[in-house]
């Protein structure tokens, strides 16, 4: 009987799984510069010294982790496309199929977070390359979803929009400049 690779058993893909999933949560609450490698390590319960065996230190876990974000939205964007990619929707179906979907991704308020945080680590050199192949990568997958460059610009700016009202919780304010803001 063989054993598996190193690194490849089920039990080391689960701690990997878990610490994605911790250090999007920890990244998201405090970002990359006010987050230690030892509260990721000790909130998914594993030593220090296993994560930088794993990674070789904070900003290849970061870099990590945004490749880990992007691959989730890009499923998510497809899973809640409309088949075909829209095909015989309105323009204006298609982007509100596709906000629905980024909705759908950022609910959970970690995710965007993380993104947000994300955006202001690229002064780290990993972290900038991580996050434009994030970009390029959903850039990619609205423009086969929406067909045009033009559709991609409008559903990036409705998503800046639409993370403004979520991060500030601005479907709660009862303020006439909320109101403006998430269209009530």
């Amino acid at each position: 009987m063989s054993m598996p690779a190193a690194g490849t058993s089920t039990k080391s893909d689960e701690r990997r799984r878990a610490i994605m999933a911790a250090a999007v949560d920890c990244f998201a609450q405090k970002g990359f510069y006010g987050t230690t490698t030892h509260e990721i390590a000790a909130w998914v319960g594993v030593s220090q010294p296993y994560l930088y065996r794993l990674y070789p230190n904070k900003e290849a876990l970061f870099a990590a982790a945004v490749d880990h974000v992007s691959v989730v939205m890009t499923d998510t964007l497809v899973a809640h496309s409309p088949a075909s990619g829209g095909a015989g929707l309105s323009p204006e179906a298609r982007l509100d199929a596709a906000r629905g979907a980024y909705a759908a991704l950022v609910a959970d308020r970690n995710v965007l977070r993380f993104l947000m945080h994300a955006n202001c680590a690229v002064g780290e050199p990993l972290v900038a390359q991580a996050v434009r192949r994030c970009y390029a990568k959903q850039v990619d997958t609205v423009r086969q979803l929406l067909g045009d460059d033009e559709a991609v610009r409008r559903w990036f700016g409705a998503g800046m929009l639409d993370n403004v009202v979520a991060v500030l919780g601005l479907a709660d304010v009862d303020e006439p400049w909320a109101q403006v803001l998430t269209a009530r």
